[in-house]
């Protein structure tokens, strides 16, 4: 498949005339919880020519496109990037840090990571997840509760968890969130994983019941503490320095 995506963002570059300086997978695939029925979520940054930012007028800043062959494609221009990176934007900060690059400009890919690093807000970050693990909460235990469903409330629970005690980006793979819960849990949930990579996105196989009591305490928890966090505003020209640098 990987052949596959390749292919495709060289005719997405050819056709728009665009550059992508790198393309990446998100979603379940690359937090380490696909289901056989998963699709590629492939999500990337581009850049145009030079002047295509001297345009008077607003122009489209986003590419989508959708292939029959579960390629499921979403990109950004670089000014939309910046500026939703600029607010701590979660689901970009997950794009830059998928352990799954399909293509990279390194240095830009290492550039654009630090940038992202040194201007986190743990406040954002902290209320994604939190906000998020909300509604997934809500089928912990029910007929409604899918494996899909159980691994995104516990994931959007322990990002939270993460942001709160580290003031950092959460790592986007799933098991490096581990060393926040007891090791008595690990093979337990590693075991979920391997039931999950054989059942497609919607079985309702039992999910242990000290596994849903650990995401509603994490949750709790996580409620608990939500009016703790510092904002941290980020630094405007180190952004515009980098857009520049970018473009020219």
């Amino acid at each position: 498949m990987r052949k596959e995506i390749l292919n495709k963002l060289q005719e997405i570059e050819r056709d728009k005339n665009i550059e992508i300086l790198f393309a990446v997978e998100s979603g379940s695939r690359a937090w380490g919880f696909a289901s056989p029925d998963s699709d590629y979520d492939i999500r990337f940054v581009y850049k145009h020519k030079k002047d295509w930012y001297l345009n008077l007028w607003e122009q489209k800043d986003s590419i989508q496109f959708m292939t029959e062959d579960d390629l499921d494609g979403s990109g950004w221009d670089i000014r939309k990037a910046f500026k939703l990176l600029a607010k701590s934007n979660a689901s970009f900060l997950g794009w830059l840090f998928s352990p799954i690059v399909y293509r990279e400009d390194a240095a830009f890919l290492t550039d654009i990571k630090s940038l992202a690093m040194n201007n986190f807000n743990p406040v954002s970050g902290f209320y994604h997840y939190h906000s998020m693990n909300k509604g997934f909460e809500e089928t912990l235990g029910s007929d409604k509760m899918t494996l899909k469903s159980f691994f995104y409330a516990i994931r959007t629970a322990l990002c939270a968890k993460w942001v709160y005690e580290k003031k950092t980006i959460p790592p986007v793979l799933f098991r490096e969130l581990y060393p926040l819960i007891d090791n008595n849990y690990h093979s337990t949930l590693d075991e979920l994983i391997l039931l999950k990579s054989k059942h497609i996105e919607k079985s309702n196989e039992p999910v242990d019941a000290s596994l849903i009591e650990l995401v509603k305490q994490i949750a709790e928890e996580n409620n608990s503490v939500k009016n703790d966090l510092i904002n941290k505003k980020p630094n405007p020209e180190e952004f515009n320095e980098f857009f520049l640098k970018t473009i020219t």
